[in-house]
């Protein structure tokens, strides 16, 4: 049977929030040690605060390593507004362009008279 112990790669000892660490066994049967790092609270939704879906939770500096498509969602504001806050501001602005046409029919109908 192969070794079951392991020991800590790093310099750091300790069992800590900030470095926890599990074992992970290779193909050739050895113990090696494998970093967990610890999750952030993800992304949030700039107006309403919500976490943002489809976006994974990493710390800011893991971002980095991850592809585009992993960063953001394919919409507009993706990755910056939800869904809902989207599609609120799409017809806020469909309704004050609707208002304006309104508005200038009635001015035309007004001239006329």
């Amino acid at each position: 049977m192969p070794d079951s112990r392991w020991t800590r790669t790093s310099r750091h000892s300790y069992n800590t929030r900030q470095h926890k660490v599990s074992a992970v066994r290779t193909p050739g049967g050895t113990l090696k040690a494998k970093r967990t790092y610890k999750t952030s609270n993800g992304p949030k939704c700039g107006d309403c605060k919500k976490p943002l879906q489809g976006i994974q939770h990493l710390r800011s500096s893991m971002y980095r390593r991850t592809k585009q498509r992993e960063r953001t969602v394919s919409r507009c504001y993706g990755g910056a507004v939800c869904h809902a806050c989207v599609r609120q501001r799409i017809v806020r602005a469909f309704l004050l362009e609707e208002q304006k046409a309104v508005k200038k029919v009635l001015a035309e109908r007004g001239d006329n008279k």
